[in-house]
Parts: structure tokens; C-alpha cells; sequence
């Protein structure tokens, strides 16, 4: 009898990029993705960890970094965090690529979603186990970038 794959939550789900396990060991509290958004910059900081979630601050920032507003708290477990990345299988396309962004380039997972007239794509860097470092909209033939990391700190060391 063999195990079933941790990257796979349900029947008809596509496997995620990381498992939730990988999640905790990729984002430590102090770890914080700077996001470029249409609205502008946040912060993304896991505050506080433990073996069950973390607690994730969420900071908006202007132009220069610094903090522009109310800071949003919110508790998420692993498995939760993982659960973000499952999509219908039948509707999903992955492919290894390499993406040159604000973060250098990075080997990444690209994960192609369809979603009636729009098309999801999310770059997962796969050294940076948890959210995409980059996710683009097309819809109506526009692609349009929805968020992008700019930069990541309070990575745990290698051992």
C-alpha cells in the first residue's frame, strides 16, 4: 500500500506546489514578501508560527517601504495556506519554467488555471515555498499582472 501524495488535497484537484509541511518550513515568523499589487505595496509578515498555522500581518506600504496604513492580522493554518494552491485538475496546466523578475530568475512551477473567460496564471518559485511570486489575469484577450513580489527577507538558513 503506498501513501497518497501530500500535494494532492482531494479527488480532482490538481497537486499544489507545496505541501503544507513545506509551507511551515519555508515561512518562518519574520518572514515577510514585500507585494506589488494595483493598488500598491504590502507587506505580507508571518508574525507568530507554531506546528498548527501562523498568525500573518499585512501592512500596506508607500513607494519608499515604509508603513502607510492599519496593519491586518489574520490566523491561517498550513493546510490552509496549501488549500489556496489546489485547483480543479481538469482546468489546471503545470509547467517548470524559468521567470526573471524582481526577485532575479527563479526556477518556478507555472500553474495555468482556467476560469470561464479568464485565464489565471501563478508563478510558485519553488525555493520560496508558499504564496506565487508573481500572478497575471487574462481577461478579454488584456493580460494584466495582479500581484508580484519585489522582494522576500527572513528566509530560514539553509542547514
Amino acid at each position: 500500500m503506498t501513501d497518497a501524495d501530500p500535494h494532492v488535497l482531494a479527488p480532482g484537484l490538481a497537486p499544489t506546489p507545496f505541501t503544507a509541511a513545506e509551507i511551515r518550513r519555508g515561512c518562518p515568523a519574520g518572514r515577510v514578501s514585500v507585494v506589488r499589487h494595483p493598488e500598491g505595496l504590502t507587506a505580507i509578515r508571518f508574525a507568530e508560527d507554531d506546528e498548527e498555522g501562523a498568525w500573518i500581518e499585512d501592512t500596506p506600504l508607500d513607494e519608499s517601504g515604509q508603513p502607510a496604513g492599519p496593519v491586518e492580522r489574520e490566523r491561517s493554518t498550513w493546510l490552509e495556506l496549501q488549500a489556496h494552491a489546489a485547483f480543479p485538475a481538469d482546468d489546471t496546466t503545470i509547467d517548470r519554467v524559468q521567470l526573471e523578475g524582481p526577485l532575479g530568475t527563479r526556477s518556478c512551477l507555472r500553474y495555468t488555471v482556467r476560469r470561464g473567460d479568464a485565464v489565471l496564471v501563478f508563478w510558485f518559485a519553488v525555493d520560496l515555498p508558499g504564496m506565487p511570486i508573481r500572478l497575471e489575469r487574462t481577461e478579454d484577450g488584456i493580460a494584466r499582472v495582479a500581484l508580484e513580489v519585489v522582494a522576500v527577507s527572513g528566509l530560514p538558513q539553509a542547514p
